[in-house]
């Protein structure tokens, strides 16, 4: 009897899929997926079967698929708890079917074999003498390589196994590599049908690879479970192919879900929602693998239509059963939005003024009042002077200072973002005159400035595709060249002491590796039917900013989600692309749709997100969302950056800084030079502003960090200086409980409990004069210092 499914005695049925295999031409296979379904779940248990072949003169399985070998018919049997499923498998060649060529066929099994990997064969000098393009980029150029370089020496089509290239992918003579493509693995013979069918370059008559997708697109597993992906390639015909043995997998979050070259997908203990990337042939698909937690909970609170933010998060959580904290206290609101907005621990006076506030709406006006704040423009001018590279080596102390100070005047006027972006890429005139124009100074190279302005101003990395296909997203050489275009107008002159910015007319792009020549053109657009006369760059810029345009908002709006929250939605947060997709994609849409219907007004997404309950909630854990870190069921703690946590120093032991060159009263937030040389700013993971990418920047800890905190005689001195806090405290006479209230408001922006006030008082009262008392308040002030909670943003 023929049995397509088993029901077991707990209703849970198990299954194939497919159903029936039906194989036709060279080289088709079929992967087996085995599934048991109950009442609330579906579970891969293909590892729990096994896999035979009545006639294996027909077919065989290898690495959990079923390839063709013979003209017929035979069965493919399951076995299962003692029961044998039963797939019937058919395997036809038809009359017209075409032998392997190298673009359709050939190329995909090196890439999926890693020969022409960037370690391997695709490295720029290539390897022993043999070199492919890098992700076969060029096919053209591998198949010459291939096949007539050497005179043709690495194929024989006449006896196509002893081909040296044969012989070396399956370990039958030295190779550096080693055994890639064995004898018993199926891609042996394709390559060998290939070469003896006189190594064909295309067949026209092929259709194109037009897309792929995976099948299932997405899966709710349990902790510690197996899932087998299937993918199919979508042709130009309208038919598809299973292309799994050829695919390329990874995952973007490995700490929930790996997965293995085979497209096994295993999961791990942490609850959240895990990606995996799948590629072929420079088109890509994902799959979603949602890991909701043990947690026996009901869904959490109902937000109304107006509150989508929390709507949105509450959804997510709800579907992963991950409880939510409770709201943040005002002593941990009042600090983490004055850290949050405007790069400045809170003073012990703003803390009181904000607590002895009864006002139902007093959090939304700190907020109102912190972002009319110079110290607002202040910090945001410090993490665009960052992304826009301000500095001084490049540009000359003079210019970099215009620079900066153009970027906090228009954070202090709040000048729309597509203002700001629109005015940087079109900049033309004098730079003194235009300060806004510095970037073109400090990146002069068409190429790299349409590469960074994709990456600044749409989230998108390009660079790769400069040299070959992008290895993860769509992008090739031709809209990489497409982008260049647009900026090979460019170009300054000196006119006696002042340097002048130009924009010519321009040319279409090229470069040495690719062939054609291509039009300017933005990512994703058509090719226009001519290059655009004169300055093109107002056509990239009105491109850039267009509410059309489906990054340039979405990049803005996670920008900002990121900074207030530590991370975006999607991270990183300079690397949109399909196969790296948004934590919360529909949220990402509505903040993005928020912006633009605003203005791109910052400051109004600023106070939209911080009104949430997801930004207000506590950073302390409740059972079940401990290891949650992707999906705001908490506040996450977040390293303070290396100028705000000098500047915090500097106001916690009421010491402040002296910069070198500076005026009095400069704070790390306001220094404009990346290049000043300050150990502690070093040792924190400020960057030098080589590149435009948020990674340059170091924000996890690390021993360098504790050590410098721990033994520094700079903040030491700041906590023993004369005139610093603990010295004014005790010189006024201040009472025990007054000089550790204050010491807790400064350092934590709190009160202390009552233990944390009578071990305080404990340690103080050991003392038997004045230089001990301060001595005593010196080490608490120290170890307050070196506490998460005073490192930390939360």
């Amino acid at each position: 009897m023929v049995l397509l499914s088993v029901t077991f005695q707990n209703d849970e049925v198990i299954y194939t899929i497919p159903e029936v295999i039906n194989l036709s031409g060279y080289g088709s296979y079929s992967t087996i997926i085995v599934e048991a379904k109950s009442s609330n779940s579906i579970t891969d248990v293909t590892d729990a079967v096994t896999l035979r072949v009545e006639d294996t003169e027909i077919a065989t399985v290898f690495q959990g698929r079923i390839y063709g070998k013979k003209q017929g018919s035979t069965r493919l049997l399951v076995d299962v708890h003692g029961k044998s499923l039963v797939v019937p498998v058919n395997f036809k060649i038809e009359s017209q079917s075409l032998p392997p060529n190298f673009k359709q066929d050939i190329e995909p099994i090196l890439a999926r074999h890693q020969c022409n990997s960037s370690g391997c064969h695709g490295k720029a000098e290539g390897q022993n003498g043999f070199k492919l393009s890098v992700f076969g980029s060029d096919p053209d150029f591998d198949f010459d390589s291939i096949v007539l370089e050497g005179r043709g020496r690495r194929l024989l089509t006449e006896s196509p196994s002893n081909s040296l290239f044969v012989r070396k992918m399956s370990g039958g003579v030295s190779h550096g590599g080693g055994a890639r493509i064995s004898a018993i693995n199926p891609d042996y013979q394709t390559v060998v049908d290939w070469i003896g069918a006189g190594a064909p370059k295309s067949n026209e008559l092929m259709p194109d690879v037009v897309g792929v997708e995976v099948f299932p697109a997405v899966r709710l597993m349990k902790p510690n479970t197996r899932q087998r992906l299937t993918v199919f390639a979508k042709l130009s015909d309208g038919t598809r192919k299973e292309v799994t043995a050829h695919a390329k997998f990874s995952s973007n979050h490995e700490s929930l879900a790996s997965v293995d070259s085979l497209g096994v997908v295993s999961t791990f203990s942490i609850p959240g929602e895990a990606v995996i990337l799948v590629s072929y042939r420079n088109k890509t698909a994902v799959f979603r693998a949602v890991l909701p937690a043990g947690n026996d909970i009901a869904d959490g609170k109902k937000y109304s239509e107006q509150e989508w933010i929390d709507h949105l998060i509450q959804k997510k959580l709800d579907l992963l059963k991950i409880p939510a904290s409770s709201k943040s206290s005002d002593e941990e609101f009042c600090r983490r939005v004055f850290l949050d907005v405007t790069g400045t621990l809170p003073s012990s006076d703003d803390v009181r003024l904000f607590l002895s506030d009864k006002a139902a709406d007093k959090r939304e006006k700190l907020v109102e009042d912190l972002l009319g704040r110079q110290s607002y423009a202040d910090f945001n001018a410090l993490v665009w002077s960052d992304i826009l590279r301000v500095d001084r080596q490049a540009l000359g102390a003079k210019q970099a200072y215009a620079y900066y100070s153009w970027l906090r005047k228009s954070f202090s006027q709040n000048k729309p973002l597509d203002k700001m972006a629109h005015e940087i890429i079109t900049a033309t005139g004098f730079l003194d005159e235009h300060p806004e124009g510095s970037f073109y100074k400090v990146v002069k190279n068409p190429g790299e400035l349409s590469s960074s302005f994709a990456q600044i101003f749409l989230g998108v990395r390009i660079t790769c595709a400069e040299c070959h296909h992008h290895p993860f997203d769509k992008w090739t050489q031709a809209d990489y060249l497409g982008m260049q275009s647009f900026f090979t107008g460019v170009r300054s002159k000196n006119i006696g002491k002042k340097e002048l910015l130009l924009g010519d007319n321009t040319s279409p792009g090229s470069n040495a590796r690719y062939r054609e020549k291509v039009l300017a053109h933005g990512l994703g657009q058509p090719v226009p039917a001519q290059q655009p006369k004169g300055d093109a760059r107002r056509l990239f810029a009105d491109w850039v900013v267009s509410p059309e345009n489906q990054w340039f908002a979405k990049n803005a709006s996670n920008r900002i989600w990121a900074q207030l929250f530590g991370h975006g939605l999607v991270e990183p947060i300079d690397d949109f692309r399909d196969t790296n997709p948004a934590s919360h994609p529909e949220l990402l849409e509505k903040l993005a749709d928020f912006l633009v219907r605003n203005n791109y007004d910052v400051k109004s997404l600023v106070k939209l997100i911080i009104a949430s309950e997801a930004y207000q909630r506590s950073s302390n854990p409740v059972k079940g969302n401990e290891t949650d870190e992707l999906n705001y069921s908490r506040f996450l703690l977040k390293p303070l950056p290396a100028e705000v946590l000098f500047d915090a120093i500097s106001m916690a032991t009421g010491v402040p800084a002296v910069f070198e060159g500076y005026p009095a009263g400069t704070r790390a937030i306001q220094l404009w030079d990346s290049r000043y040389q300050d150990y502690f700013l070093k040792v924190h993971g400020r960057p030098l502003r080589l590149s435009s990418c948020s990674c340059e920047r170091q924000k996890e800890p690390g021993v360098a960090q504790v050590l410098h905190e721990f033994n520094s005689p700079e903040l030491h001195r700041k906590l023993s200086h004369e005139q610093g806090r603990i010295a004014r405290l005790v010189a006024a006479n201040s009472s025990q409980k007054e000089i550790i209230e204050d010491l807790f408001l400064s350092y934590f922006s709190r009160f202390p409990g009552k233990d944390e006030m009578d071990l305080a008082i404990a340690l103080i009262s050991k003392t038997k004069n004045t230089n001990g008392r301060r001595e005593a308040l010196e080490d608490l002030a120290w170890s307050m210092m070196n506490s998460l909670e005073f490192l930390f943003n939360h």
